[in-house]
């Protein structure tokens, strides 16, 4: 054979016979992941936010570089990872975000600005902001920019369902003027958006605290007396008949220490009371997060939504 820089197309097959081999068939459909780590999308008062791009290739469809047109384009979910409202670890759900990836969706995991550096609603302008640039950038990443979902768990969950109630495109707010940060679905893991009552975070004695995650994010502010401030932060109190939200796919455990179940039955409830399309799972015994989350049972069910509403 000779010694050259082959193209995959030229390049001679083996096909010799070897006693004992099993051959096994590809299709060069086989789905891989490539990962692109901090990507900055914003930088906003010298504080710069970055994503994590996880595309999906494979041999026939490879991952996009420079100099490289891409031959698919995917429908993109823009991930908010929670950790109250505090400094992310958005590398902390990579290997089970990746298998979202794997079935074909190019997956933006957003860094916002944490309580002490932004106050609510800091986090969602980012988040709207990172729909924008997947969208204002889909060449360079593989996206379809008329397919974009928005999803989050915990504080993300929180996030990511005002990200699709907060309609802010003509506004200072947007760093991508003329570019939308409407999305066809949120999808919303056990996510923390309910303050209104007592018990919404059992094992947070400093609950609606100015000390507490809700309190910090609020800008210190005592939730507990200021029921106008309360209300705001919790989303069923931002939703009615006129509310202008997409399709919610919600997803809770039954024994969720960090936020009451509560929290997803009362915004589930919300929604179809005021007319608005929204599934929501149970997932019994499950805490708050966890392998059960990443099944593929579960992600047949979020692969299906997220199709259903992206087409």
């Amino acid at each position: 054979m000779e010694l050259k820089a082959w193209e995959y197309e030229e390049m001679p097959e083996f096909d010799e016979c070897v006693d004992g081999a099993t051959w096994l068939n590809t299709t060069g459909e086989e789905q891989g992941v490539s990962y692109l780590p901090n990507v900055e999308y914003e930088s906003v008062g010298g504080v710069s936010r970055v994503l994590q791009i996880l595309i999906p290739n494979s041999r026939r469809h490879k991952a996009p570089k420079q100099g490289r047109a891409v031959s698919r384009a995917y429908p993109c979910v823009v991930y908010v990872q929670g950790f109250a409202w505090m400094t992310q670890d958005v590398y902390a759900n990579l290997p089970c975000i990746a298998r979202l990836a794997e079935r074909g969706f190019v997956v933006a995991i957003v860094q916002y600005r944490e309580s002490g550096v932004g106050v609510f609603p800091d986090p969602v302008r980012d988040t709207r902001n990172a729909i924008r640039f997947m969208r204002a950038n889909a060449a360079a990443y593989a996206v379809d920019p008329t397919r974009v979902a928005v999803m989050g768990d915990s504080s993300g969950g929180h996030t990511a369902a005002y990200a699709g109630i907060l309609h802010d495109d003509d506004t200072e707010f947007n760093l991508f003027i003329g570019v939308s940060a409407e999305v066809g679905c949120i999808v919303n893991y056990y996510g923390s958006t309910d303050f209104t009552f007592e018990d919404a975070n059992p094992s947070t004695p400093s609950h609606n605290l100015p000390e507490s995650p809700e309190g910090m994010i609020m800008g210190g502010i005592n939730l507990r007396e200021d029921r106008a401030a309360r209300e705001l932060l919790t989303v069923k109190c931002n939703i009615d008949k006129t509310t202008d939200v997409a399709p919610m796919l919600i997803v809770h455990g039954t024994k969720d220490r960090i936020v009451n179940t509560r929290c997803s039955v009362n915004l589930y409830e919300r929604l179809r009371k005021t007319g608005h399309a929204c599934q929501l799972y149970l997932l019994r015994g499950a805490d708050h997060g966890g392998p059960e989350f990443w099944t593929d049972q579960v992600l047949d069910i979020v692969e299906t939504f997220l199709r259903q509403h992206l087409g």
